[in-house]
């Protein structure tokens, strides 16, 4: 999956897939995540963000499924 960089204190990059529609967040520690069944006008929110972790705090966290990759 293709990971475009953020500029944020806690994520440093954000892929997305359209084909299954999974959201995947490379966290500043190095730890990657993957968000599932997440609309990509989620994404698209979350790479135009003016803070990527406070929106994926408000937006993701806690919404969509996940698993730690």
């Amino acid at each position: 999956m293709e990971m475009i960089s953020v500029s944020s204190s806690n994520v440093s990059a954000v892929g997305y897939d359209s084909d299954t529609s999974t959201l995947q967040i490379q966290f500043n520690d190095g730890s990657l995540y993957q968000y599932f069944d997440v609309p990509e006008h989620i994404f698209d929110g979350l790479r135009t963000a003016d803070s990527a972790g406070r929106y994926l705090h408000q937006n993701v966290k806690g919404v969509f499924r996940y698993s730690r990759v």
